[in-house]
């Protein structure tokens, strides 16, 4: 399995930027950590290793990106206002730089975004903003009500980077094409978001998977067994 490191001065961050990039053809999934999880996160955590005959056979090729959630999010150092902000230059950083990365590497014109718990988050948020770009969203285990990191702050920022707010009045006909699923559990602590969100997007009609798992937790070996399942489908 080809694995290559990847730095670069990001233009957007005004700062270094890191990530991890596995094959060497296939679909661009952009992977994204947990709170606050480095770039080399699902590699520790046997991520990769779960999905490597994806990889190997030129299926996917997988950027497992940094997190600047210790800036942005989760900052209380920060005013909630400067964490919004931050976020939206690391949205630029995807859209603009990673994004376009992957589709020239790959050949592809969109690209597929997946992650874990607040990594869920991350995949949701970015495919939603972006659904011209995105053509598959997998998110396990994921939260999609940003307004708990923001002690009470909330502003037109906030509201185009919460997707169960901005999702429910979005017409881009981009959404209705994008294949999602929302991967839980029965003992998930993020099961009823992931039910929410569900809600959200039947009630649009817009088609997706919600997947609820049996006698499993909010963990590293339930989405092991997940995202490969997602990648086989496609």
């Amino acid at each position: 399995m080809k694995e290559e490191y990847k730095k670069w001065y990001s233009h957007n961050l005004q700062g270094d930027f890191e990530l991890l990039a596995f094959g060497h053809s296939g679909y661009p999934v952009i992977l994204f950590p947990t709170s606050m999880g480095r770039y080399y996160e699902n590699k520790d955590f046997k991520m990769i290793e779960s999905i490597q005959w994806f990889i190997d056979e030129g299926k996917i090729k997988v950027y497992c990106v940094d997190s600047i959630d210790s800036l942005s999010w989760y900052n209380k150092g920060a005013s909630p206002a400067d964490r919004v902000k931050n976020h939206i230059w690391y949205d630029k950083l995807l859209l603009e730089e990673v994004a376009g990365m992957a589709r020239h590497e790959t050949g592809h014109d969109k690209i597929i975004t997946a992650g874990c718990s607040f990594g869920g988050y991350h995949a949701a948020n970015f495919a939603f903003r972006h659904p011209w770009l995105v053509s598959h969203m997998f998110s396990m285990s994921g939260a999609f009500d940003i307004r708990g990191q923001l002690d009470g702050f909330y502003n037109d920022d906030v509201y185009f980077n919460n997707p169960v707010d901005f999702v429910v009045h979005d017409r881009n006909p981009e959404l209705w094409n994008m294949k999602i699923v929302l991967g839980t559990s029965d003992r998930d602590i993020c099961r009823a978001h992931n039910e929410q969100l569900s809600q959200i997007l039947h009630n649009k009609g817009i088609h997706h998977w919600l997947d609820i798992r049996h006698n499993a937790d909010h963990d590293w070996p339930i989405w092991r067994t997940m995202l490969p399942d997602y990648l086989s489908k496609l």
